[in-house]
């Protein structure tokens, strides 16, 4: 399994970590999410090698800017 972590800008409550969580549960590929409001960042596990734009055009369609650590 492959885990990359990203940095997440925009977010500042719970429910933005969970939208955040959600959008990139939605690009195919991916098997888990974890978002961490604290630290601003996420960690996406997949089985298979995913897109990088895939997950950033995802989370900006959820309103969030996702940036590579």
């Amino acid at each position: 399994m492959n885990d990359k972590l990203y940095r997440v800008e925009g977010m500042n409550c719970e429910h933005c970590q969970a939208a955040v969580q959600e959008a990139l549960l939605t690009v195919p590929g991916v098997q888990a999410a974890e978002v961490d409001l604290t630290t601003a960042s996420a960690k996406v596990a997949s089985s298979e090698e995913v897109a990088e734009e895939s997950l950033r055009q995802a989370v900006e369609e959820a309103g969030y800017r996702l940036v590579a650590v």
